[in-house]
Parts: C-alpha cells; structure tokens; sequence
C-alpha cells in the first residue's frame, strides 16, 4: 500500500514544473502548487517581501509534496476517508479543491446516504464514506473516479477555455480525462470514440 508521500510524488509528476496558462484559473503554477495557493501560505520563498511568480519558479518538488501532504491530504482530512477512496480524491483535491469532495458528497446521495455538499469533509461525510465503502467495496472508487471525469467534462462543456484540458488537439482524451481514468478499472475507460462522441459538440 503507499504511503501519502509516494502519492503526493506521484500528483507532482503529473503536475509537471513550472506553468502560467492565461486559460487556467490557477494562474502561475510549480509542481501542482497555485501563486495563489502560496499566496495564502505566505510562502515568499525570495524574501522580497511579496509572493510573486518567482516564488513560484523556486518552488522545489519537494516543497510541493510537503505542501500537498499538509494542506491537501491532512489539512481537508482526506486522511480519514477509507484508505481505498484516498489517492483519487487527494489527486483531485489538488487539481480542484473542494470540488473533490463535493463530488463525493454527491455520490453518496446518490447511493441514498444523506450527507450535505459543502465540500468539507467533517464527522457526516467520513461516516457515510465508510458506509458507502462497506455497501459497495468492489464499485466505490470505481464510482467516484467516473463522477470525477464527468465532473471535467461538464466543466469543459460550460468554459470552453478549458477544453483543452479534457482534449488534445488531435481529438484525443487530454490530461484532466486520462487523470481520472487512472483511478478507474480499465473496464471502465471510455474508448476513443465514446470520447470523440462526447466531445463533438465542442468548437
């Protein structure tokens, strides 16, 4: 079984280094870790008194694996979810923050356990987690990992800007769809032409 940080290692790699894509919210971008989420940590890193894109290009991978141990893993107590849930919402809880546990939130209404969507993962949503887990132990992961592409291609559908993101330019499935489909069963990856299919509407 791996350990958070052999996760964490792993959402750095895909992440890559440094980025800044006037398309993605997140703005400057190192190893996964947003200027804005520096800014919140105050992490100037340049001790210019400001945290700018530079602190953003000195970030080392380590630094990040440690800022998503503490403040992605830990922090939102993903920690607490069933071990077999962890790596995927903490993947996406890096790539999209609360969203991550919304969308588990809505799954387990879905499965007909009452819990709020607030996006905070507290008492209700860590039982219902483990109940959800212990009704269907062979489909949970499965299942989130699903919600979660259709949450990317959703958010695609309503800002073009990030369709990139969810199809290369070559029609293919791009970063954002083969991101979750690495927590999903292969059974469960949509061909090449149901991605086409999905996606054709899109300019």
């Amino acid at each position: 079984m791996q350990t958070v940080t052999q996760i964490a290692n792993e959402i750095v790699a895909r992440e890559g280094g440094f980025v800044n894509d006037p398309d993605d919210p997140g703005g400057a971008t190192n190893f996964g870790v947003t200027i804005h989420t520096m800014r919140r940590l105050g992490l100037d890193l340049t001790d210019d008194g400001k945290v700018d894109e530079q602190d953003v290009r000195v970030l080392t991978r380590d630094h990040a694996v440690a800022i998503f141990v503490e403040h992605y893993y830990r922090g939102p107590r993903i920690d607490r979810l069933p071990q077999a849930l962890q790596a995927s919402v903490f993947d996406m809880y890096v790539n999209a923050g609360a969203n991550a546990v919304k969308i588990l939130q809505q799954l387990l209404n879905a499965m007909r356990i009452d819990v709020v969507v607030d996006g905070a993962i507290g008492p209700q949503t860590i039982r219902a987690s483990k109940q959800a887990m212990d009704a269907a132990p062979d489909h949970l992961v499965d299942a989130y990992g699903i919600a979660r592409r259709n949450y990317y291609y959703d958010l695609a559908d309503r800002r073009p800007q990030s369709r990139k993101f969810a199809r290369r330019r070559d029609g293919g499935k791009g970063g954002w769809i083969t991101r979750a489909e690495e927590f999903i069963a292969a059974r469960y990856h949509l061909t090449d032409a149901q991605h086409r299919e999905r996606t054709a509407r899109w300019v």
